[in-house]
């Protein structure tokens, strides 16, 4: 490698140190401001309500859907894994214990992250490149009071909801595959689930969709915020709020799993 080279690979590398570095910045301060703002619920109360119910009421559906469908398929291998080796009702087990703590959450999270980033995203986007957020400005209103923080804490309120009847959903349809699809008795499913039921199972369920809302519509909030370009910029906030919110579910999925699983393991 010439010397040339040598100084062309590092200006790179240091490019994107830089690059890096400035955008760890603008999301710190862009999370500072939102924090700032949550004081000021003259301007953001309003809308909190209307938020909840886009955010929140309008997804139930989907998580519905999803769980309906992922009780049955959870009932079925469950009974085709270990139907021969363990009791019956041990089906009612694994479709609760993974309902609640687990597929729940992120299945719902993940869908939510395409209906709900996106949508954020691409209205706050909308509003950035029309210059609404600086007629925002213009007028006094505090752009993260009113586009922001109302948006936040619907998602972080409403995510748990919607999760909440997911899991009810799921219980019941695994309940009802196994009794119609595998021949296990309600008494054996039911048997199942109080068995090994704790309340930790659900509080840990809920506790991780809310941190799934709140960084789906941080992450929302922020991406529309940054879009530029017009409508070509918008479709890439959007994009950009799916992706990055998807992966953060599945990155905080193994955060409260190492926070909360390993502790109980280890009493």
């Amino acid at each position: 490698m010439t010397r040339v080279e040598r100084v062309s690979f590092v200006s790179r590398i240091g490019g994107a140190t830089r690059r890096s570095m400035e955008a760890i910045g603008r999301a710190a301060r862009f999370v500072r401001e939102t924090v700032r703002a949550v004081p000021d619920t003259a301007t953001w109360w309003p809308h909190a309500s209307m938020h909840a119910r886009v955010l929140g009421v309008d997804s139930i559906p989907i998580g519905i859907f999803i769980a309906l469908f992922t009780g049955i398929v959870l009932a079925m291998l469950a009974d085709y894994s270990v139907g021969d080796l363990v009791p019956s009702y041990f089906v009612g087990t694994l479709v609760q214990k993974t309902i609640t703590m687990e597929l729940a959450p992120v299945l719902t999270g993940l869908a939510l992250a395409g209906r709900v980033g996106a949508n954020i995203a691409a209205e706050i986007g909308t509003m950035k490149v029309t210059e609404q957020v600086d007629a925002l400005e213009t007028l006094a209103y505090d752009p993260y009071a009113y586009l922001v923080v109302p948006r936040v804490l619907a998602g972080t309120l409403m995510f748990p909801i919607v999760v909440a009847a997911a899991m009810i959903v799921g219980v019941v349809s695994g309940w009802l595959a196994a009794l119609w699809l595998i021949d296990v008795s309600t008494a054996q499913f039911f048997k199942g689930v109080r068995l090994f039921f704790t309340e930790f199972d659900v509080r840990y369920g809920l506790v991780k969709s809310a941190s799934f809302g709140t960084a789906v519509s941080l992450i929302g909030c922020y991406a529309g915020l940054n879009a530029k370009g017009g409508a070509q910029g918008v479709g890439g906030a959007a994009t950009r709020a799916v992706v990055i919110s998807a992966v953060m579910i599945l990155v905080l999925d193994a955060f409260w799993a190492l926070v909360w699983l390993t502790g109980r393991t280890l009493q």
